[in-house]
């Protein structure tokens, strides 16, 4: 039988197997020798055990299509990205760095800022502006009255989409919505495994129907800088990157330098100011961080 690891914990898969519902696995022996370890979000191949009690053992890992290290799951197509507009007003360190994070692991991004009915215009005007201008889709939410709820579930047709998000944004009651199941999908896996019901604390897929996937991946509340050398980091800001070779000298940071083409696009509107104020930061972090 094939089917999808569903959720992972200490040791235990749990492989959701179209038609039939949810086995309880283990892995066999030889992933360890091969130093390889199933992952949420793999697609497998298992050998039931007991079709009363629902077991089994993961006996083949289908070829992935990619793999992300943070968090870490396979075959994910794309993340959406969910923040309040206000209360809790939306951190943007914390998104720009979950964004660059995204970038260097060549996961698209999809920006969803929930809560739009607590925000005023020139609030909301000014977060999507911001994004946009960096080249990111945004989607403007309320989960509580259930508007703009149908632009996500276009974006989600189809695919394996990682919901990611820092705790209070509205995020799991945005899972909810989308999922009425996910509540009661949880608690079967937990009576599985006699646990108690979650904040999520592990990664987690629900099937939305057909082939397309919503992955629940853990809250947070904050992120290390990317792992690369300061010089790279302006490829994970697409805004910046896109202006490459413009400015007057070969190899230009766009920090220190004159005649840069990136801070004149800043003084001109053209670069959100937050986007960049926060690009000179996370640079200073990682000069920082190289010289220990």
């Amino acid at each position: 039988m094939t089917g999808k690891i569903v959720k992972g914990i200490a040791g235990e898969y749990f492989v959701h197997v179209n038609e039939a519902g949810i086995y309880r696995c283990k892995a066999k022996g030889v992933f360890r020798h091969k130093n390889l370890k199933p992952l949420v979000g793999d697609n497998v191949v298992i050998e039931e055990l007991s079709a009363e009690d629902m077991t089994g053992n993961i006996v083949d890992i289908c070829s992935r299509k990619n793999q992300l290290i943070r968090p870490a799951v396979a075959n994910i197509d794309q993340t959406l990205v969910v923040f309040a507009a206000k209360s809790p007003m939306p951190n943007r360190n914390l998104l720009d760095r979950f964004l660059v994070m995204m970038e260097s692991q060549g996961m698209e991004s999809i920006l969803c800022f929930n809560k739009m009915d607590l925000a005023n215009d020139d609030e909301i005007y000014e977060l999507k502006s911001t994004y946009e201008k960096a080249g990111y889709r945004v989607l403007l939410i309320s989960v509580k009255d259930g508007n703009g709820i149908d632009d996500v579930l276009k974006l989600l047709k189809g695919k394996t989409t990682s919901l990611a998000g820092p705790s209070g944004v509205g995020k799991s009651s945005l899972l909810n919505y989308l999922v009425p199941t996910a509540v009661m999908e949880t608690g079967d896996i937990s009576r599985k495994i006699e646990r108690g019901k979650h904040t999520t604390r592990h990664s987690e897929i629900f099937s939305l129907g057909g082939d397309t996937y919503l992955l629940d991946t853990p809250g947070f509340s904050s992120i290390y800088t990317c792992e690369c050398e300061k010089e790279e980091l302006r490829q994970f800001f697409p805004e910046i990157y896109q202006l490459e070779g413009q400015c007057r000298f070969n190899g230009c940071v766009h920090v220190n330098e004159p005649d840069c083409a990136v801070k004149d696009a800043v003084a001109k509107g053209c670069i959100g100011q937050s986007r960049y104020d926060n690009y000179v930061a996370f640079f200073g972090e990682i000069k920082d961080r190289k010289k220990y």
